[in-house]
């Protein structure tokens, strides 16, 4: 079986993430990772914590050195973006279309491979590799699994987080930080024109609905245009629906109903004061001045990708990114905003306290072992920031010097989602290369 037959097996296990709507990773997929290891004579486990499941393999004795990550679980699909079966591999030139087909079952093919090649080798060490089903809902089983791994005195010295792109260690990424915004419906009766307007987003330079990878000034986020178009026109908001799927996924489009009031009617009209001033207050959100820990090229993303009506709510969550490690800052800089746009709502505030941000020296030896692998294979590699978060934050904050990684491809969290093929078929050799070069250190 080769790497790519592998990934299309993957692919076929519609391991969505999507606890608000019930949908949740079964047993089924991590149980092929466990037989299929097992066939090739890897010793592995199922564990299961807090409703996730996670395959842990390990190859060489003694206390664990190095240690791969790889997750099998993906966010969900709009099924009527894609112009292919999201869950079937589909090929076409030099990519591989599928839904996790680059976030993140490629790596997970590729490090099982990679275990294949190592696991008859003399190794200088002990590898461990854990494939995890719920990074893309906050990494609960990667935080148990760190955790565990510091009790029992076995943390690594190294980490090979497979959850990156382009063929480069990523050395660097924020933290990820949540607020939800909830607010009664506030209904009165106005004269005017229903009118509807849909906002589409628009990404002219790179493909993506990743929200870490959103970038004001460039890209187009359809909530935000929503947000601005009320706040120059004046107009009041009756309903507000789209395309939301996840909080770190930019909705595709979403759809404004209001009242055009200049407009003259006979008949009265509901709309809904406070859901006119939730939507008019995103702008001022997403402008919030949040001080980071540290720099980042990325600097501050602040975008708002979920909203939903539950019982007689409003309610909006927004996603933050920062290069920091603590939520004190952040929750007095955006508590200030809420207060003088939306005096009457509800806030809560949710981030990983056990998590970290990324942040490794790219003159460590560990780094130039990955980047010197990688040169061998023909990439022009160099350490690079990235933008969004991963599992790493669960392991650097315990002195685990760690990177992302993966191989080329696009479309993350978006609909076409694909990996390039050149890339796939030389990760396997590229993640045996290192882990048996980091055994050496």
């Amino acid at each position: 079986m080769d790497v790519v037959d592998l990934l299309s097996t993957l692919v076929s296990f519609p391991t969505v993430n999507d606890p608000g709507k019930g949908l949740l990773p079964t047993k089924e997929c991590p149980q092929f990772i466990a037989n299929t290891l097992s066939s090739w004579g890897i010793e592995n486990e199922i564990i299961e914590h807090d409703g996730a499941y996670a395959v842990c393999a390990s190859i060489g004795t003694g206390k664990p050195k190095v240690m791969a990550m790889a997750h099998f679980d993906v966010v969900p699909v709009s099924v009527e973006e894609w112009s292919y079966e999201p869950f079937k591999l589909t090929i076409e030139g030099d990519k591989a279309y599928g839904r996790g087909s680059v976030d993140d079952k490629e790596n997970v093919a590729s490090l099982m491979l990679a275990l294949k090649a190592l696991k008859d080798k003399s190794l200088n060490g002990k590898v461990i590799c854990a494939f995890t089903g719920d990074e893309e809902t906050g990494g609960r089983m990667a935080s148990f699994i760190a955790d565990k791994m510091q009790e029992e005195n076995s943390l690594p010295s190294f980490l090979i987080n497979a959850d990156g792109t382009g063929m480069v260690p990523i050395v660097r990424r924020r933290k990820g930080f949540g607020v939800n915004i909830s607010l009664p419906a506030k209904t009165v009766a106005v004269k005017g024109a229903v009118k509807e307007k849909t906002f589409e987003i628009r990404t002219p330079i790179v493909e993506t609905r990743h929200a870490a990878y959103f970038l004001p000034g460039v890209d187009t986020h359809p909530l935000i245009a929503a947000s601005q178009f009320l706040r120059e026109t004046d107009f009041q908001a009756i309903q507000l629906s789209g395309a939301f799927l996840k909080s770190n996924v930019v909705p595709g489009k979403v759809v404004l109903t209001y009242v055009d009031e200049t407009v003259g009617s006979e008949s009265d009209v509901n709309v809904d004061e406070n859901l006119t001033a939730l939507l008019k207050a995103v702008v001022p959100l997403i402008k919030a001045p949040i001080k980071p820990d540290r720099y980042s090229d990325f600097g501050v993303s602040i975008t708002p990708n979920m909203y939903s009506f539950e019982q007689e709510r409003h309610v909006l969550y927004i996603d933050i990114r920062a290069m920091s490690n603590g939520n004190s800052d952040i929750e007095k800089t955006i508590s200030e905003v809420i207060s003088y746009n939306l005096p009457e709502a509800e806030v809560s505030f949710g981030n990983k306290d056990k998590a970290g941000f990324l942040f490794t020296d790219p003159k460590e030896p560990f780094v130039k072992t990955v980047l010197n692998v990688i040169t061998q294979h023909g990439e022009k590699a160099k350490a690079v920031e990235g933008a969004g978060a991963a599992d790493s934050r669960y392991f650097t904050p315990l002195g685990v010097k760690a990177i992302d990684f993966g191989p080329k491809g696009g479309n993350v969290h978006g609909p076409n989602e694909y990996v390039e093929i050149p890339s796939l078929k030389m990760l396997p050799q590229v993640y045996t290369e290192i882990l048996e070069n980091l055994l050496a250190l």
